[in-house]
């Protein structure tokens, strides 16, 4: 249970996870804390992962919800079942540093964020840790059996030559003898060069020949590179992989050549993916980027791909490409689930009981607010409030009587509102 769990967290980590949730987002190791509601969506898509994709299927799905409704956190959880289904995963939130119309950082985003059966986050934690795996520490490996790896890695479905030279030239660095001349520091100068091309670093041709590296990584062969990397991960184990895509609405305030690019580019990835085994994409996206002119509509590429998500279903489907967090809100009952974890996260972070200072009614009120104002939807803004709250009780406030729930849910509101418009604002144009 969520709390039995919950009381077992030291207060440093108490502290962090109220930190973050300041910021609107949840720690990735601690969603589970905070999963409530939206079970149907969660069912199916865990059915999806189980009995699908794990089976050779691949498919996009659209997350679907305005700006608070959750999609960030909905994501984490996908994150987390994938995880726990034997999946690797990579999350990348589309920003100034990793922006979508340049594959090439979308790419390395990918690698970047990748997490799965081993230890660390990134490609080169899964490579080296694959390393690792292939001989005790300090042994060595001979031509004959390299060459019979070499041959396994190559023959591995979907892998593409270059991958498979980047694994074969990796072991032959970190397990043949040093030449006659070769100097250490020469041996692990030239891994890093390896490792840096597996993370779409910038380098040159000429510095690559000499590990039979005839391509840097690219948009001409992403489906390429994305096909090797997880035929790649099922060979150490892995199920399959799943792309987490988050805030795709920020190419929206970009200029249009820059939209065009973005969307080319989920186009791209769509295609990629259709033609795909073993991967699950899930981009988020807010109402606008289907609603707008300067949405999915203006690249007709893309929109005649998309275009059935621009017409919702009267009724909700489960198992359909759009995954609605918008028309399925929270309950009541649920935001008040929700409340009582930050309740006892924050009471173990600052060393205090809050349950009669911020009892469950109060938990109730905030709801039939936002209920009221027409924004029971917003869980980001119910968690503001709840911890705003929490602050001044622990401080001494009596929150219960003196506080104008109304006048504070309208701060709380214009706060988010002033935080949407920061992150809209056009920043990588360049």
């Amino acid at each position: 249970m969520p709390g039995e769990a919950i009381a077992g967290l030291k207060s440093f980590q108490a502290r962090s996870i109220i930190e973050e949730m300041r910021k609107g987002s949840v720690p990735a190791d601690y969603v589970h804390f905070f999963t409530v509601g939206r079970a149907n969506w969660l069912n199916f898509i865990e059915d999806d992962l189980a009995n699908y994709i794990a089976e050779g299927g691949a498919k996009v799905r659209f997350l679907h919800g305005d700006y608070g409704d959750g999609k960030t956190h909905f994501m984490s959880v996908i994150r987390h079942i994938a995880l726990q289904q034997g999946f690797a995963v990579s999350f990348v939130v589309l920003t100034r540093d990793v922006p979508i119309h340049k594959f090439e950082a979308v790419y390395q985003g990918i690698v970047q964020q990748l997490c799965g059966n081993f230890a660390g986050l990134g490609i080169r934690s899964l490579l080296t840790q694959w390393l690792d795996s292939l001989a005790p520490e300090e042994a060595l490996l001979d031509n004959e059996q390299i060459g019979d790896l070499a041959e396994t890695l190559r023959n591995l479905p979907g892998m593409n030559v270059n991958f498979a030279n980047g694994l074969i030239a990796l072991v032959k660095n970190r397990f043949l003898p040093l030449q006659e001349g070769e100097q250490p520091d020469e041996r692990i100068e030239n891994r890093e060069t390896i490792f840096h091309w597996f993370e779409a670093g910038k380098i040159t041709k000429r510095e690559l020949k000499p590990f039979a590296l005839f391509e840097v990584i690219n948009k001409a062969n992403s489906k390429q590179m994305l096909n090797s990397l997880n035929s790649f991960l099922r060979f150490c184990g892995h199920k399959g992989l799943v792309l987490l895509l988050d805030e795709l609405e920020m190419v929206i305030a970009q200029a249009a050549s820059v939209r065009n690019a973005a969307y080319e580019n989920v186009r791209l990835l769509i295609d990629n993916t259709e033609q795909a085994s073993y991967f699950h994409i899930f981009f988020a996206i807010i109402p606008d980027v289907l609603l707008s002119e300067k949405g999915f509509k203006s690249y007709d590429a893309l929109w005649s791909r998309v275009r059935s998500l621009g017409q919702p279903e009267q009724r909700l489907n489960y198992r359909g490409v759009l995954v609605d967090l918008h028309r399925t809100p929270l309950k009541s009952e649920e935001l008040v689930k929700l409340g009582q974890s930050l309740r006892q996260i924050h009471q173990i972070s600052y060393r205090w009981d809050a349950t009669d200072s911020v009892p469950d009614q109060l938990l109730l009120d905030i709801c039939a607010n936002q209920k009221k104002m027409g924004l029971l939807s917003e869980v980001r803004l119910f968690v503001k409030q709840v911890i705003s709250l929490l602050d001044l009780a622990e401080q001494g406030e009596d929150v219960t009587e003196k506080l104008d729930l109304a006048e504070h849910i309208v701060n709380s509101q214009q706060e988010m509102e002033q935080e949407k418009i920061e992150k809209l604002q056009p920043s990588w144009d360049n």
